[in-house]
């Protein structure tokens, strides 16, 4: 069975998305790449249980309401994808995981090295938010 996982996109006021530097240690995957915040399901929790947990954990942030975006099948796994618009400074965050975080335009991000399957999670978002009729991304 695949692994079952669970990430955030944080947006903000200005339409930007909060991702965060993967450390780089060659056993975990996609070591220092830019990927989502979240992480794995464990035994018998919900998606939603996850992504509440995992931001206490790693960012201490409290994340209870954020909304379902989408679920994704990967090859590697399945990913269910939450979104919360949130309007703090990396700097004030305490980070337990990775090595910063940080808020990017959607051509920002497009020019990131992106860990396996978040370029395509990326993508629909923006899409999704211009279909919502959102003014465009500041430059």
């Amino acid at each position: 069975m695949r692994h079952r996982g669970a990430s955030i996109i944080f947006f903000n006021s200005s339409h930007q998305v909060l991702l965060f530097l993967r450390d780089n240690i060659p056993a975990i995957p996609y070591p220092g790449l830019w990927d989502l915040p979240g992480g794995h399901l464990e035994e018998n929790e919900s998606a939603e249980e996850c992504i509440v947990r995992e931001m206490f954990e790693e960012m201490e942030i409290n994340v209870k309401g954020c909304s379902l975006f989408r679920i994704y099948e990967f090859s590697d796994r399945r990913e269910y994808l939450f979104m919360l618009q949130e309007d703090f400074k990396p700097d004030e965050i305490v980070l337990h995981e990775g090595q910063m975080i940080q808020w990017f335009t959607e051509s920002e991000a497009e020019a990131l090295e992106l860990a396996y399957g978040i370029r395509k999670v990326l993508a629909d978002y923006f899409v999704s938010l211009r279909q919502k009729g959102a003014p465009p991304p500041l430059p």
